[in-house]
């Protein structure tokens, strides 16, 4: 092998500029909702924005000195926490290698040109994806965890005020299970929260996001229904566009938009597993989620061979995941994974929130500096290898979402599907 010289794909600038045209996948809803900046440390510092985010400037006698901006009227907090880190590599093999530099036909040039495209897109879309997911957890939940320098798991909490993050629980939710919650009233919950909301933030707020299924469920809601023999919208109206007719019905003034989006997380077994099991010890467990489906397979066999299986909790200190039932089968450590996925906002949850107060964004991402050379925002490099030859492709990026304005974001856990 002669190096990857001759090959102009796998230049640094080339595979950087790369990143800047590949477009976001439709399904990145928050990564273009909000800008990013560059912050000169990885430990990120951010101002908390309590109340009078909707005030005025007073009156004053003329004569006298002006108040002082936020003195009187705003609440402040501190954030503080250091930048995620995040990264990711694939290996590039010298035939591979070989067929770009040097094609014997046209066809093995093809076929190795179109492997490092999928390769290169699926890196750059990978990385996408957690800062997408960074950011809905910071809006849907108000907080998540990761991890820090010497493996440490750290969590930061954005200070979502309790009345901004609500639970239904009972008969009080929409549905449970298979069943209407007999106490449950969606049109009157929605309303209510609206009102919270306005009165808090001082405006409504511009996206109200829910899954396909819930909007399903909220069309054949009795109340709904019935209020619909009373209004100007008929029942195919309703069916004809839900999410035009419930936000009349609602009351909802800013965009009603549907938000389905799912991510994989995938870990290795790093012990061996007993059928009937429930305890599965993986090597990182930090992201899996109480409530989610766990697929687990063993790799030296068929793909289409697999169990799946219920998380009931997630032991993250412990690189543990428990699981409602255990396998049928055994499974070993180093030749079995599980993959879980997983929405970015949950089926049965409702999220409300702005993305500026007069003028003002409400939130960032904060690019923090990583590498050698001090660099900011998603960047690619490779490095060749001796034996095996060939070459890794990296992707790395940095950094955090911050909140400015706690009280613009809203959720609520109101259906269990």
């Amino acid at each position: 092998m002669k190096g990857i010289d001759g090959i102009p794909a796998l230049r640094l600038e080339v595979l950087n500029k790369y990143i800047t045209k590949v477009e976001d996948a439709k399904d990145l809803f928050f990564v273009n909702l909000f800008p990013s900046q560059d912050y000169a440390s990885d430990t990120i510092r951010w101002i908390l924005e309590y109340d009078g985010m909707a005030g005025m400037t007073p009156f004053v006698s003329p004569g006298s000195p002006a108040p002082v901006l936020g003195q009187d009227d705003w609440v402040y907090g501190e954030g503080s926490a250091r930048a995620a880190f995040w990264k990711e590599k694939v290996f590039l093999d010298e035939t591979m290698l070989n067929n770009l530099r040097e094609p014997m036909s046209d066809q093995k040039y093809w076929t190795a040109e179109r492997q490092l495209t999928r390769k290169n897109n699926k890196l750059i879309a990978r990385s996408r994806k957690r800062k997408e997911w960074m950011i809905a957890k910071m809006f849907f939940d108000g907080q998540f965890s990761y991890q820090i320098q010497g493996g440490a798991k750290f969590t930061v909490n954005y200070a979502v005020p309790s009345a901004h993050q609500v639970v239904l629980s009972g008969n009080d939710r929409w549905w449970t299970g298979t069943a209407v919650g007999t106490t449950s009233d969606p049109m009157r919950d929605i309303i209510d929260w609206l009102e919270i909301y306005k009165d808090d933030v001082g405006s409504d707020p511009q996206y109200t996001l829910m899954s396909q299924k819930l909007l399903n469920e909220l069309m054949f809601n009795g109340n709904l229904q019935e209020l619909l023999k009373k209004s100007t919208f008929g029942e195919g109206d309703l069916f004809k566009a839900p999410k035009r007719v419930l936000k009349a019905l609602l009351g909802i003034a800013g965009e009603l938009t549907i938000y389905d989006e799912t991510f994989d997380l995938t870990s290795w077994l790093s012990a061996d597993l007993a059928a009937a099991a429930t305890d599965i010890y993986v090597e990182n467990a930090l992201d899996f989620e109480a409530g989610a489906k766990l697929r687990i397979w063993n790799t030296t066999e068929s793909t289409s061979i697999y169990e799946d299986l219920v998380i009931a909790s997630v032991d993250a200190a412990n690189d543990k995941i428990v699981v409602s039932t255990g396998p049928t089968k055994a499974y070993k450590a180093g030749q079995s994974r599980v993959v879980m996925k997983k929405r970015y906002l949950d089926t049965g949850t409702i999220s409300m929130f702005r993305t500026d107060i007069d003028g003002e964004t409400v939130a960032e991402f904060m690019n923090a500096p990583f590498g050698n050379n001090r660099q900011w925002g998603q960047k690619e490099d490779r490095k060749e290898e001796w034996d095996p030859e060939g070459v890794w492709l990296r992707v790395q990026n940095k950094g955090l979402p911050v909140l400015y304005q706690p009280e613009c974001t809203f959720t609520a856990k109101v259906a269990d599907f």
